[in-house]
């Protein structure tokens, strides 16, 4: 077994770098943007983040309901989105389901609903994107 240490990893065209196995078959790619951020609080229209990767901003756009937009929009809306939300290890309320949809080059729409269905601000809301 060997281990690659560098610093950077540069693809040779505009497309992220692929991990391959000994065959040559794709195993992976890198996720493209992700962020982690406060879905109750509203400064300006905008949730605040903790952390991310190619996520310029969180809109907040009702209860519970957000847009992620992306500092580097893709060429197209054909990527995966997986979200999250929760809240903080001191409430007891349980998250229903979360729900990606209005998938844009530029931007994803998703929310948060209470397990009665109900949109429902999250304190802790973590976007996965992939592609």
């Amino acid at each position: 077994m060997s281990t690659l240490s560098v610093g950077t990893i540069k693809s040779i065209t505009s497309a992220g770098p692929v991990f391959q196995n000994t065959s040559g078959l794709e195993m992976g790619v890198l996720v493209r943007a992700w962020v982690n951020f406060d879905g109750t609080t509203n400064t300006g229209g905008n949730c605040t983040i903790r952390d991310s990767f190619n996520v310029s901003s969180v809109s907040d756009n009702n209860t519970g309901t957000y847009t992620a937009n992306f500092t580097t929009a893709f060429s197209d809306n054909d990527y995966c989105a997986f979200c999250s939300g929760g809240h903080d290890s001191n409430s007891s309320t349980p998250r229903g389901f979360e729900t990606v949809y209005n998938y844009q080059a530029g931007s994803v729409k998703f929310d948060f609903r209470d397990e009665s269905g109900n949109e429902s601000d999250a304190e802790v809301g973590c976007l996965v994107v992939v592609r």
